[in-house]
């Protein structure tokens, strides 16, 4: 209805009717002879005339209003939406125009909001997360300037605290490193073939002293077959790995099991870690990916840890566009799950 050839129309329609009505009222439609013609005329000609006006006035202007918003839209992936953007209708166009942009730039703003809201929460959890075993270490190295060296115990029991949160502060430096190189593509994945298996036999020995100490068996998935290549960042999926193997003995229970398996499934194999522990209450699931969030603050804490190890893990997947689950039930244990490119095999012994 808003098209200027059907506003036009209305218009010649409107005038020639009130003028038909008035010449009908003064009497002047009986006595002329030819007023159908006349009234033809008249509708014609103010149709004509009106078509012209609203084109090379309002609806130019209302194009050129389009036209100057099109580069600060983003381009509509709906074919449903493109065909109003797409109309010949100024009036409706430039509608779902405005209307867009408006959803646009309201969504625009709400991220902004969220991402400021993330900044500060961020540099609060950085500053809080620095301070701590900064201030630790200052703590022991001020008591042993202020007379405590004299005494060789107090002494080498001091510098082996200060040298502790040292330690805590630079794999915290370290992990902040890594996470905002992943985030901006500047670490690479190179891919391989490699049998997921054999890594993680390596990374179960590296853990072993670590699990002992907890009472902690490392278990392959009885059913998981003794060799599975995958093609991926061995590396990367080292680390992978090793991260969701250390928090499962961390956070399992003392003499607990701690479960690797894998399956093939098509193209990809599904990897999943698994322990008994006490497992992770519904309302924290969704948030533990999150830098530097932790589901116990005090028990985390003596656990040790920069708190950004699955953030790394979420990031080293998205990497290899996958993407990591977890699904863990209060006082049961709780399950990763990720999956990675199934990959050819490898004749090792050459």
């Amino acid at each position: 209805m808003t098209h200027p050839r059907n506003v036009a129309i209305f218009i010649g329609l409107f005038v020639t009717l009130v003028t038909a009505l008035l010449l009908y009222f003064f009497s002047i439609i009986p006595v002329v002879k030819g007023w159908q013609w006349l009234l033809i005329v008249l509708f014609v000609t103010i149709t004509i005339g009106s078509y012209l006006l609203l084109n090379t006035t309002l609806y130019k202007e209302l194009d050129t209003i389009s036209e100057m918003l099109r580069p600060f839209k983003k381009k509509e992936e709906n074919p449903e939406r493109n065909k109003y953007i797409n109309t010949t209708d100024p009036i409706l166009k430039i509608r779902t125009e405005l209307t867009d942009f408006a959803v646009q730039k309201q969504r625009e703003i709400e991220e902004l909001k969220k991402l400021e809201t993330f900044r500060r929460e961020f540099l609060a959890d950085v500053s809080h997360e620095l301070k701590t075993p900064l201030f630790a270490a200052q703590g022991f190295v001020h008591t042993l300037m202020e007379g405590a060296m004299d005494d060789i115990n107090v002494r080498d029991r001091f510098l082996q605290k200060a040298a502790y949160s040292l330690d805590g502060l630079n794999l915290l430096v370290e992990d902040l490193i890594t996470i905002s190189q992943l985030e901006i593509g500047e670490i690479k994945m190179h891919f391989q073939n490699f049998d997921i298996r054999k890594l993680t036999e390596d990374i179960f020995e590296q853990l072993e002293d670590t699990a002992q100490k907890r009472g902690t068996r490392l278990k392959f998935y009885k059913y998981s077959p003794k060799s599975c290549y995958i093609h991926a960042d061995k590396l990367r999926v080292g680390q992978v790995v090793t991260n969701l193997i250390v928090n499962a003995i961390k956070y399992g229970k003392d003499n607990g099991t701690v479960l690797f398996s894998y399956v093939i499934e098509g193209e990809s194999v599904l990897i999943s870690v698994k322990d008994d522990g006490p497992g992770i209450e519904e309302k924290h699931l969704y948030r533990i990916f999150e830098r530097f969030y932790r589901v116990e603050k005090s028990r985390s804490k003596d656990q040790g840890g920069s708190g950004l190890g699955l953030s790394i893990v979420k990031h080293i997947l998205e990497a290899h566009d996958s993407r990591i689950t977890v699904s863990s039930k209060v006082n049961e244990g709780t399950e990763f799950q990720f999956r990675l490119k199934k990959g050819k095999v490898i004749n090792e012994k050459g």
